[in-house]
C-alpha cells in the first residue's frame, strides 16, 4: 500500500514522523529514499518522538549508527547511515544484521546502497524536496499493511 504526504516545514515532517512512530512495532525496518537535505534525519526525529524516545536525534554520518533507547520504552530505534556502504562486507562491519529483533525499529538512510540486503517487509519512505521547507513523503508497505491509512499531523 502506498501513503503520500505533504509537509509544509521541517515542524510539520516531526508531526508527520510522530504518527509514524506511534504505529511502529518491533522489527520494523524503514528504508528511506532521498537526496542531502531531504529531511530523513527530521522525520527520525519525529519518529523517536513518537515512540516515546525523545527529540535527540542527530545524524549517523559519521558514526555509521546511532541507538536510542529508554529504560521505559518497549522499543528502541537504531538509526544507520549507508551513504559510505558499499558492499556486503561493509554492511557487516555496521552491526546491521544484529539488530534485527523484536524490540528495535531500524530507520536506514540511504538505504537504496543496500537494498538487496534489506528484509522484503521493509517499510519505504521515499522524501522528495519540493522547496526548501515543502516536502512530499511517499510511504510504502507490504501488501495488507494497512496501521498508516488513517494519519493525520
Amino acid at each position: 500500500m502506498n501513503y503520500t504526504f505533504r509537509t509544509a516545514s521541517p515542524e510539520e515532517t516531526i508531526a508527520l514522523g510522530r504518527e509514524i512512530g506511534r504505529r511502529l512495532r518491533g522489527g520494523d525496518v524503514l528504508a528511506y529514499r532521498g537526496g542531502l537535505g531531504a529531511g530523513k534525519t527530521t522525520i527520525t526525529r519525529g519518529i523517536s518522538e513518537g515512540m516515546g524516545l525523545g527529540d535527540e536525534v542527530t545524524s549517523p554520518t559519521f558514526a555509521l549508527v546511532n541507538e536510542y533507547r529508554k529504560v521505559d520504552c518497549k522499543l528502541s530505534l537504531i538509526h544507520f547511515d549507508m551513504y559510505r556502504i558499499t558492499s556486503g562486507e561493509d554492511l557487516d562491519t555496521t552491526g546491521f544484521f544484529d539488530y534485527m529483533d523484536d524490540d528495535a525499529v531500524l530507520a536506514v538512510e540511504w538505504s537504496e546502497n543496500i537494498e538487496d540486503d534489506l528484509p522484503d517487509s521493509s517499510i519505504i519512505i521515499t522524501i522528495n524536496r519540493l522547496s526548501d521547507s515543502e516536502r512530499e513523503l511517499i510511504l510504502e508497505t507490504c501488501d495488507g499493511d494497512d496501521r498508516f491509512e488513517d494519519i493525520s499531523y
